[in-house]
Parts: structure tokens; C-alpha cells; sequence
């Protein structure tokens, strides 16, 4: 269990889907370019195998944005995208209706 202090430490934000490219290195992973309110961002993300680049291409997604910058079989990643795993199948988490990004979730 932790507290609800340790939870507030997270900083989940929305981030629409700018650019989508295949991991220089790695066939299961894509590089993606965020907007993150004024910001940009880069992560590195592990679904490859189950959305193409133009599924991802504009969609909302949810990020953690205060994770610390990982690099990821040579590409750095500034955050991580969230998603659930229902059996086979993984599923990004994303707003149902459009929204500004960079919006703090809550």
C-alpha cells in the first residue's frame, strides 16, 4: 500500500501523438513524439505489436510526466505511456473526448 502523499508524487498528463517511428534498435518498440501542452517530448514505448503508426497518430493518450529520462536501447524516453494488458490484448490509455494536452490528471 502506499500513501496518498507517495500518489500525488506521480504526474500523470495528456499528450497527443504527433509523430510515431519504429525503434532504430528494437522491432517491438515505437518512438513517439509528444506534445505535452507548450512542451515536446519523446518516449520510447513497447507496442509495436499491437497498434500500427497510424493508430497512434493523433490520439490522447495518458503519460507519466515526471518520470526520470531512460534510455531505452539507445533512444532516450522522457516518460511512459500508460496502458492495460486484457489478456492478448493492450490497450492504451487514452480520453474519450478531445481535450487540451498537457492537462494534469486527477
Amino acid at each position: 500500500m502506499i500513501t496518498i502523499d507517495d500518489f500525488k508524487k506521480v504526474e500523470l498528463r495528456t499528450a497527443k501523438v504527433l509523430q510515431v517511428d519504429p525503434h532504430p534498435n528494437a522491432d517491438r518498440l515505437w518512438v513517439l513524439q509528444l506534445e505535452v501542452g507548450a512542451e515536446r517530448r519523446q518516449i520510447v514505448a513497447g507496442i509495436r505489436a499491437h497498434y500500427t503508426a497510424e493508430q497512434l497518430l493523433g490520439k490522447t493518450i495518458v503519460m507519466v510526466a515526471n518520470l526520470e529520462p531512460a534510455m531505452l536501447r539507445g533512444v532516450e524516453s522522457q516518460g511512459m505511456l500508460l496502458a492495460v494488458r486484457d489478456g492478448e490484448k493492450v490497450v492504451t490509455l487514452t480520453t474519450d473526448q478531445p481535450t487540451n494536452t498537457g492537462l494534469q490528471v486527477s
